[in-house]
């Protein structure tokens, strides 16, 4: 079945995958303070024109996801569950046969703006789905924005995309970086967990979330006693974790992801603080760390848009789908690919696969119901999905969902003014 796909293969990779994020992190903050176009990850403002395609050709599709560094795995699973909502469509959309030309973004913001600049002057690709890392997502968004191509987002939350720096051609299949916080609030003062203490990462994605996590806890009554901050990559937590024990919180709560969460967890666990302070946080935080972390993780609670495992039809049907086709088990990145495939099937049969019908094509993916393994999802008006979140507890080694804490659950979308 995949034969039919075809594949071209454009990968700027280098070597620098331990000092990478560092950089690629102090650069990804930059462009989010300045909030504007001509700061985005330092680069010219380039004006680039669209060059249309034949409809009776094919579509081409830029997949601009990491394929080597530390986010390769995710990039690799937002692929594979693309992959997927393609071959349920016979490898077309609307219709006419798919080209994809892949191209490793390297989590590099630097890079931002001239591979997305190759897909489309070089590669004239009429998709760009992409990317994992927030700061690159805003060199795409630049080159989006002055283009005019589709832009499909299948992870990175950052705020600007949907909210200042929205436009007409771009939407997300993921969340923001503050909607998974926004549904932690309610529960943990259902909880009766009043006073709480914030510990973050100080980077984009920590800050965003922690606005999610201030505007729910508040909102259900709750005080945040301290916000604690540490620098991104750095995992040395012992000494934030001796002034919790002293401020003797109701509970924690946090956003951390990938290998540093799952020491936070084990040093959590480590310092006498499991089964003394209740620990909440963004689903990210337990999302491929489990085994790793072992009965550390044990009782954790967390909210997130998807589960493994959600008892649904749907998500069964997919997972059964995925791992036949991939020999893996998806997960939350598969799922959120998976879902912008999807996105792009429902608008490409909208305009009988004529991409160039923008209004149509717009119009249709805005009004989409995407009927997901994570359960069916809307598009807000600034281009986010309008999702349920659910509560979630580490039992065993897996992420066990106990209900709903947040029902179609909206990003603000605060300053996003379509053209």
């Amino acid at each position: 079945m995949q034969a039919s796909i075809e594949f071209v293969s454009n990968h700027y990779i280098t070597d620098q995958e331990g000092q990478q994020m560092t950089r690629s992190n102090a650069l990804s903050r930059r462009v989010l303070l300045a909030h504007g176009g001509a700061a985005l990850v330092g680069a010219s403002a380039l004006t680039l024109p669209r060059l249309g395609r034949a409809q009776t050709g094919k579509i081409k599709i830029g997949l601009m996801l990491p394929y080597t560094g530390t986010f390769a795995q995710i990039g690799n699973a937002i692929e594979a569950g693309f992959r997927l909502a393609l071959q349920e469509q016979g490898n077309k959309l609307g219709g006419r046969e798919v080209e994809i030309v892949k191209l490793d973004d390297e989590s590099d913001p630097s890079k931002g703006v001239e591979n997305a600049s190759k897909l489309v002057q070089r590669d004239k690709v009429d998709v760009i789905v992409g990317t994992v890392h927030s700061g690159v997502q805003m060199g795409i968004q630049k080159v989006a924005r002055e283009s005019g191509v589709l832009c499909l987002i299948p992870n990175a939350g950052v705020h600007a995309a949907t909210r200042a720096l929205c436009a007409p051609n771009v939407f997300r299949s993921s969340f923001s970086n503050s909607q998974p916080t926004l549904a932690l609030g309610k529960p943990m003062m259902d909880k009766g967990l009043k006073k709480a203490v914030w510990i973050s990462w100080k980077y984009a994605a920590g800050e965003e979330a922690y606005e999610g996590f201030k505007d729910s806890y508040t909102k259900a009554g709750g005080t945040i006693i301290k916000d604690l901050w540490l620098p991104f990559p750095n995992v040395e937590f012992q000494a934030l974790l001796t002034e919790i024990a002293s401020l003797k919180p109701d509970a924690v709560a946090c956003m951390f992801a990938g290998a540093g969460a799952g020491k936070f967890i084990t040093d959590y666990a480590a310092a006498g603080l499991k089964g003394k302070i209740p620990l909440w946080g963004s689903g990210f935080l337990t999302e491929g760390v489990l085994e790793a972390a072992g009965p550390a993780a044990d009782g954790i609670m967390t909210t997130m848009h998807y589960s493994d495992s959600l008892a649904t039809p749907r998500n069964k049907q997919f997972r059964t789908e995925y791992a036949k086709a991939f020999k893996s088990q998806p997960d939350v990145y598969s799922v959120q690919g998976y879902d912008a495939g999807l996105l792009l099937v429902q608008g490409a049969k909208a305009v009988n696969g004529d991409l160039n019908a923008k209004p149509a094509l717009y119009k249709a993916m805005e009004g989409a119901v995407i009927d997901s393994p994570r359960g069916k999802w809307t598009m807000s008006r600034s281009h986010n999905p309008v999702q349920d979140f659910y509560l979630r507890v580490v039992e065993k080694g897996e992420n066990k969902v106990l209900g709903v804490a947040a029902k179609a659950l909206a990003d603000s979308g605060a300053g996003c003014k379509m053209a």
